[in-house]
Parts: C-alpha cells; sequence; structure tokens
C-alpha cells in the first residue's frame, strides 16, 4: 500500500452543500439565509464576542485582573521566626504581642504565619494558624489553639 492509494472509510466524508444552484437545488437565490439582515449578508456575520451592539461583556469586566474578593478578611499577620525571642511558656495572644511591641497596631484578628524558626515552647492562641507555623509550635514543645476573632 502506498500513500496515493489511502481512501477515507465508505460514509465518513459528506459531500459539501452546493448553495445557489437554483430552485430545484433546494438551496437557490439565498442560499438557506433568508431575504434581508445582517445573518444574511457576505463573510462572516458578526465577530465572537458581539452583543448586538449591547457593551459586550469583555469590554464591561474590568481591564485588571485582580478582582477585590467580596468577603474579604484583615489579618494582623505575624512569623513564627518573630516569637523566638519571647520567653518560656509564655502565653501569646494579640493583647501580649503588642504589650511587647513586637506587633505595633491591631489590623485585625492574628494569624501565624510558619517562616523562621522556633525553638521555645510557647501556647499561642490567635485566630488562624498557617500548617507550617502549626508544626512548628509543635515540634518546639508549645501548643497552639484557635479562638474566635
Amino acid at each position: 500500500m502506498k500513500i496515493h492509494e489511502l481512501l477515507p472509510k465508505n460514509g465518513s466524508k459528506k459531500r459539501p452543500r452546493r448553495v445557489g444552484r437554483g430552485i430545484a437545488a433546494g438551496q437557490g437565490a439565498s442560499c438557506g439565509f433568508g431575504m434581508r439582515g445582517q445573518k444574511s449578508r457576505s463573510g462572516r456575520s458578526t465577530r465572537p464576542g458581539f452583543e448586538g451592539g449591547q457593551m459586550p461583556l469583555y469590554r464591561r469586566l474590568p481591564k485588571l485582573k485582580t478582582f477585590p474578593l467580596v468577603n474579604h478578611k484583615e489579618f494582623t499577620i505575624i512569623n513564627v521566626g518573630r516569637l523566638a525571642e519571647l520567653p518560656a511558656e509564655s502565653q501569646v495572644t494579640m493583647e501580649f504581642l503588642l504589650e511587647k511591641g513586637i506587633v505595633t497596631t491591631n489590623d485585625g484578628p492574628l494569624k501565624i504565619l510558619g517562616n523562621g524558626e522556633l525553638s521555645v515552647a510557647l501556647k499561642v492562641k490567635a485566630a488562624a494558624f498557617s500548617a507550617g507555623a502549626k508544626t512548628k509550635i509543635e515540634s518546639a514543645g508549645g501548643t497552639w489553639e484557635v479562638v474566635a476573632n
């Protein structure tokens, strides 16, 4: 078998519709596009995304990719590396950190992140913890507790 002998399977190729070849052909004169109007004209009917003159979706949406979150929650964040200088067995809360000067402003509930090293056992109470922060607090011999905001 040679490449010029290859043929598609019988029935897999359908002949194209011959339009504009008279009334008897079934698609004569207007070729099945009706009498008049935008969709009957030659060439492409409308471009993709065209909404009939209405402001299209791609122009109604904001230009930049950063949409504001609907129920965005602001946290006061701190890394476990900053807690390493505290004395052992301390009760770490938002008020305690403000008192020690580690956190200067209360920007919302306290969230502990896992950047840095911790070697002191602490009792940490915060609104949220990252997975890394939880493991580092536990490995140092401390405990963590999620408290309501």
